[in-house]
């Protein structure tokens, strides 16, 4: 199961709306032979159960299927994963967890019981509900996972007083930061960053450019220039501009002819989208995995918003001050009761830096 896991995790960012997913098939007859491999493939399609059985071939008639969720019961555009698994003689299925999809949810366990085939269900499942959270949150909550990075100097500053930023963390912590835009369905940021920094937001590591996620900016005056590296790029790697109703048509045009998918949401009291609309949104274009790298606006909103449910933190070992520029905007708390609270999770070096993973409690 846990290979079946991380196979699992080769479908992370590429798979959306689906959730990703691996599958092992083992020969136990024979000693334990693996016969078949496979993972969600990118799109959605095919799956990691198809893709196994592919593989395997005849061998698979009396092997064990370990599945990272449970296989699909539904018609889709392709047959359900569970005739697949009946049909190639599967002598036995282990699931790691419950696809919480209406479509399936313990429909696909049951119809393998019930064509004789041995199955066991939650195994490794908490390992398998933190692979897949945002696609449970979007089935289940209407909204993705949303993960904030940062990348601060030791007292928490993203830029000197002058907004100089280029750079705060070192070339191997870029490089991390560069992965986990392939791990995710889309990037966000803010109008003001987009502004300043000109950034491409693409991942620029050898063999994984083809993985750069959707590029969403916040812009509730419609400012991203077309001119900007997002826009004059959009045609290539998506970008999505999320405003508020009543811009300009000729601004949206503009956007548009350049490939950028506008969406505009009635604003909230302060003139912006409200964050908890802006991840219904996303939501409902199917995207499971949000990673938000700024700014600190931005941050702020959606940590009030509660709508944080991982940071991963990279911190360099300089001090920047007082003026320097905050990772975090104001959260408006009087007391630490009503501070946001996460647990720790990891720790590792990414050469001088150190990389914090906090989940929420």
């Amino acid at each position: 199961m846990q290979t079946a896991l991380r196979l699992a995790r080769r479908g992370l960012g590429t798979v959306w709306p689906n959730p990703a997913v691996g599958c092992v098939l083992v020969r136990e007859d024979q000693g334990g032979r693996v016969v078949g491999r496979g993972w969600t493939q990118t799109g959605g399609r095919p799956h990691a159960e198809t893709e196994a059985l592919r593989q395997a071939g005849v061998d698979a008639n009396g092997a064990t299927a370990f599945v990272s969720l449970e296989p699909c019961n539904h018609q889709g555009e392709t047959g359900p994963c569970t005739e697949a698994l009946i049909k190639a003689g599967i002598a036995r299925v282990v699931i790691a967890t419950k696809d919480p999809d209406p479509r399936v949810a313990g429909s696909g366990y049951e119809k393998l019981k019930e064509a004789g085939i041995k199955t066991e269900i939650n195994i490794c499942n908490q390992t398998a509900n933190d692979l897949n959270l945002g696609f449970m949150y979007r089935i289940k909550n209407s909204r993705p996972m949303m993960t904030l990075k940062l990348a601060t100097s030791l007292d928490g500053k993203i830029a000197t007083r002058t907004r100089h930023s280029r750079w705060v963390t070192g070339e191997l912590a870029r490089a991390h930061a560069h992965r986990l835009r392939a791990e995710h369905d889309a990037v966000l940021i803010g109008s003001e960053t987009a502004m300043i920094d000109d950034p491409e937001l693409t991942c620029r590591l050898n063999g994984l450019e083809h993985r750069s996620p959707v590029r969403i900016v916040l812009d509730s005056r419609l400012r991203l220039s077309p001119d900007s590296n997002l826009v004059q790029t959009a045609t290539i790697t998506p970008v999505w501009v999320v405003t508020t109703v009543g811009q300009d048509q000729d601004a949206i045009d503009q956007l548009a002819q350049r490939g950028v998918k506008v969406f505009a949401l009635t604003p909230s009291q302060n003139g912006r989208p409200d964050p908890e609309e802006v991840a219904q949104c996303l939501a409902a274009q199917g995207i499971t995995r949000v990673l938000i790298e700024g700014g600190g606006g931005i941050a702020g909103a959606f940590m009030r918003a509660k709508l944080i449910d991982e940071i991963i933190w990279f911190r360099a070992p300089k001090l920047i001050g007082a003026d320097g520029v905050p990772a975090l905007d104001s959260l408006g708390i009087d007391n630490m009761e009503q501070a946001p609270a996460f647990q720790h999770h990891q720790t590792f070096k990414a050469g001088d830096d150190c990389v914090d993973i906090y989940r929420r409690t």
